[in-house]
């Protein structure tokens, strides 16, 4: 991967070598820190002749300016004053990373006329930044900036100069491990399925051990011997054994009930006899975004020592054409003993998050569960790519999550699940089938999965439109985005943290 910055935090001064990036509103134009930089008025004579008007995101820069000892001076809009709030900070710092480009020595004054630039502003500015830094390059043995030019190894050293520093390093503690959690989620995602298997992904939440949470991983034989015959009939297929992968954070009360997640991991996704088109299968590597960003957060929580206790539990498997594949119109015995009819062996997210989810309400007990899940076409559809369709059986979670996702612009919207839909997947051979026709497909993925949550307050997210070839941001020019760690983040700092 690209080399990430090198962030500090200095009191707000103006900077005099190296390259300057300052921040402009539409209305009052440099802060006056930002003025001392340009005492003869070059900088804004050469902003203004540039057509810079501080709208939100916009840049322009001057190279060597004439009369100053700095090398580059960008400047970045911030829109106006009056409407900063966290996403605005966040996009701030993505520009100011972009306007980076290859300079190694740079100074980001945080100043906006007209409005404070508090320790919790900077913090999320600075998060906007590490997050737009982010690139998946690492198989790439010849690297470049996009401008076909070598790119460095070395880090960038950003010097984010503000009013109270040592609060702002304190605060951007807790949003870089946010941070970290989402780059994570994205490096796992953007993985190939050749590198990242069952047990390699395994493998990778094993990791999370060095920051306290406890790990444990499930074999096949220990799945078999649970009765989850849903998840293991997905991974027949393939000569990579499945893993089911339980983390546990426990930050809060000891005898709190758990809050938990659980990911659809299905590593590689050819669709099995009902194989997909070949046109665009490459990305099935990423049909484990559900599973990444619980793995994603799980970290998140136990960077910043979320004082909670959470468990993160996903199911791992990869989806082939074999001989021993499960075949359409096969019955399996899922871990509730509700057996399906599987019609389509390419409907298999369900059956993996069947057993765990299964798993997770009989074993923890939680507080909730939010199952996320790279799970229906028939979504993206619906919602296209900025909107996770979300489906709960509890209207107390699903607004939570719903003011979860405005804050932190990973937005969900509520869909309907309901008794109608039910009788959609009704099967005469079994219980249930894991199809359900045509039409609705993402509500009745949805209103299956319901059937393994028992009374346990529940959501669904769909994240097929918004985990992986999402459009890019201010904060992501990634394929993978990373979706669902801020988000559910947030849902816990804000209601489940005490």
């Amino acid at each position: 991967m690209t080399a990430r910055p090198t962030v500090t935090f200095a009191k707000l001064a103006a900077p005099r070598k190296g390259t300057a990036i300052l921040i402009s509103a539409e209305e009052g134009g440099l802060g006056p820190v930002a003025r001392e930089c340009d005492p003869a008025g070059v900088f804004e004579r050469a902003f203004a002749a540039a057509d810079f008007s501080g709208k939100l995101g916009s840049s322009a820069e001057i190279l060597a300016p004439q009369g100053s000892d700095l090398d580059r001076v960008a400047v970045i809009g911030a829109g106006k004053a009056s409407a900063l709030d966290e996403q605005t900070w966040q996009k701030i710092g993505g520009a100011a990373f972009a306007a980076v480009r290859k300079s190694q020595d740079v100074s980001l004054v945080v100043e906006v006329a007209g409005a404070e630039a508090g320790p919790e502003n900077v913090a999320q500015l600075a998060m906007g930044l590490v997050l737009r830094s982010y690139s998946f390059d690492k198989y790439k043995t010849k690297k470049d900036n996009g401008d076909g030019k070598p790119a460095s190894d070395k880090p960038a050293k950003i010097a984010i100069l503000c009013a109270n520093p040592s609060a702002a390093k304190k605060a951007f503690a807790a949003a870089e491990a946010i941070a970290d959690g989402v780059i994570l989620a994205r490096d796992l995602v953007n993985e190939p399925a050749n590198i990242l298997g069952p047990i390699e992904f395994a493998a990778k939440a094993k990791e999370l051990e060095k920051l306290g949470v406890k790990v444990e991983i499930l074999t096949e034989k220990e799945m078999k011997k649970l009765g989850m015959g849903a998840l293991l009939g997905v991974a027949q297929g393939s000569v990579r054994p499945p893993r089911l992968v339980v983390m546990q954070w426990n930050g809060g009360k000891a005898k709190a009930n758990p809050v938990a997640f659980v990911g659809k991991g299905v590593v590689f996704d050819s669709g099995g006899i009902s194989i997909k088109p070949a046109a665009g299968m490459e990305d099935m590597k990423g049909d484990m975004g559900g599973a990444a960003a619980v793995t994603g957060l799980i970290h998140a929580l136990a960077a910043r020592q979320a004082k909670v206790n959470a468990v993160g539990i996903i199911g791992l498997v990869e989806n082939m054409v074999d001989g021993n594949a499960q075949r359409p119109g096969d019955i399996v015995t899922s871990m509730s003993g509700q057996t399906i009819e599987v019609l389509n062996t390419d409907a298999e997210g369900r059956l993996v998050l069947a057993d765990a989810l299964w798993y997770c309400q009989d074993r923890f007990k939680p507080e909730f569960m939010v199952n996320l899940a790279t799970l229906t076409g028939a979504i993206m559809v619906a919602l296209g790519q900025h909107h996770a369709g979300l489906f709960s059986n509890n209207d107390e979670l699903a607004e939570r999550l719903y003011d979860a996702g405005g804050a932190t612009a990973e937005r969900v919207w509520r869909m309907p699940i309901g008794p109608d839909y039910d009788k959609l997947i009704d099967s005469k051979n079994a219980d249930m089938k894991n199809i359900g026709g045509r039409y609705g497909g993402a509500i009745t993925a949805a209103q299956f999965l319901q059937r393994f949550v028992n009374d346990t307050p529940w959501a669904h997210l769909d994240i097929a439109g918004t985990a992986m070839g999402s459009p890019a941001t201010e904060i992501n020019q990634s394929w993978a985005s990373g979706f669902g760690v801020r988000l559910l983040d947030r849902l816990v700092a804000d209601n489940y943290e005490g």
